[in-house]
């Protein structure tokens, strides 16, 4: 339990404003079963709840939302969240020129029935989303990179398998294409080497590295295949005929 000690009044104030202000400064505090520090309430009544409108000034936007008079703080906040975008943590909450915790109920705190309450975005929290964004962006564009990057291996590897099947059918294929090609699957695998990555974004680079891999292993093993092929000698067989004899009897008529 934690309990503020009052601060020292001047007797001259009066007793109804002496009872208010030892009202506000003297709290005590309970944990709920959530683990949430509120406000313990050392008055129990019997009166049913009833809903306030608050006003919210948030800048220059304005909200209106509807809460119990029993609520917290904390709970307004979560309210908020759901219309402002901002988590919990991200608030600030002012109500009479005094930040008020998540813990503190509204209607020990004076709140009433179309009360205006200032609602700010905690600072340290603008820092912490632009630092998120930037990571965000990294993410994408490494997921970017490497999508084009694997989206280029496709084709070559397809290419690969051509030449897997027309050496397996014993089809000799030009040493250049293979070295050609070889050459085509390195300049990915550097490409892929300049991409920072993170998370799951590592993981797919480290995928697509492993498809490089292969790909060159497979062609340096056909490209031995390839060199005992015989290459293939297209031989034509020409036809020889008779020597026609070169004199003629030509028969002369009148």
């Amino acid at each position: 339990m934690i309990r503020k000690k009052p601060s020292a009044r001047a007797n001259s104030s009066s007793s109804s404003s002496t009872t208010t202000t030892a009202g506000e400064e003297e709290m005590e505090w309970e944990m709920r079963p959530g683990g949430m520090l509120v406000q313990k309430r050392t008055v129990q009544t019997d009166a049913p709840a009833r809903n306030l409108r608050l006003r919210i000034a948030y800048g220059a936007l304005r909200y209106e939302i509807c809460v119990s008079s029993m609520a917290t703080f904390g709970e307004v906040k979560k309210v908020l969240s759901g219309e402002t975008g901002l988590q919990v943590d991200e608030q600030r909450v002012v109500y009479r020129g005094k930040e008020r915790q998540n813990g503190e109920y509204l209607d020990a705190c004076g709140v009433k029935d179309r009360s205006k309450v200032v609602l700010i975005q905690d600072p340290s929290s603008i820092e912490r989303r632009f630092i998120q964004m930037r990571i965000n962006a990294k993410i994408q564009n490494a997921h970017r990179a490497i999508n084009t990057v694997a989206l280029y291996l496709d084709q070559l590897a397809d290419q690969v398998s051509a030449i897997e099947k027309s050496i397996s059918n014993g089809v000799k294929v030009p040493e250049v294409q293979i070295t050609t090609l070889i050459e085509m699957l390195m300049r990915q695998a550097i490409k892929l080497e300049s991409i920072t990555a993170e998370g799951d974004a590592s993981a797919q680079k480290h995928l697509q590295g492993k498809r490089v891999q292969k790909c060159v292993e497979t062609l340096d093993e056909l490209k031995v295949s390839n060199a005992r092929i015989k290459p293939v000698v297209v031989t034509t067989k020409w036809e020889t005929f008779d020597h026609i004899p070169s004199s003629t009897t030509w028969e002369i008529f009148d």
